[in-house]
């Protein structure tokens, strides 16, 4: 059983940057990622972290933007999100366990984080 911890959510303006995290515990996985959901709207893939072989994939809409990144010491995952736009304004969760050829299926996801909020203000 995997346990996800997020953090470092907030309010920013746009164009600005933050960095939130997330702490894994309990088990290993094939690669972490990040979604996120803005009210009324479906689960969003935003990014994705293969956790052996380090390589990542972007959603459309954060690519040149955003970046994820992994420390396996402290089996935490990053996104840093730059040049933040009002549209990126959702609950950010973070994710793990699904397989190779699953990762971009949010319902392939078996472990979630409680989510952190992140409002970018106009």
């Amino acid at each position: 059983q995997v346990q996800l911890v997020e953090s470092g959510g907030g309010l920013v303006q746009a164009g600005g940057s933050l960095r939130i995290s997330c702490a894994a515990s309990g088990g290993t996985f094939y690669a972490a990622a990040w979604f996120r959901q803005a009210p009324g709207k479906e689960r969003e893939l935003v990014a994705v972290v293969r956790w052996s072989a380090g390589s990542t994939y972007y959603g459309d809409s954060v690519k040149g933007r955003f970046t994820i990144s992994r420390d396996s010491a402290k089996k935490t995952v990053y996104l840093q999100m730059m040049s933040l736009k009002p549209e990126d304004t959702a609950v950010y969760y973070c994710a793990a366990g699904a397989g190779v050829l699953t990762i971009q299926i949010p319902s392939a996801y078996r472990y979630w984080g409680q989510g952190t909020q992140v409002t970018v203000s106009s």
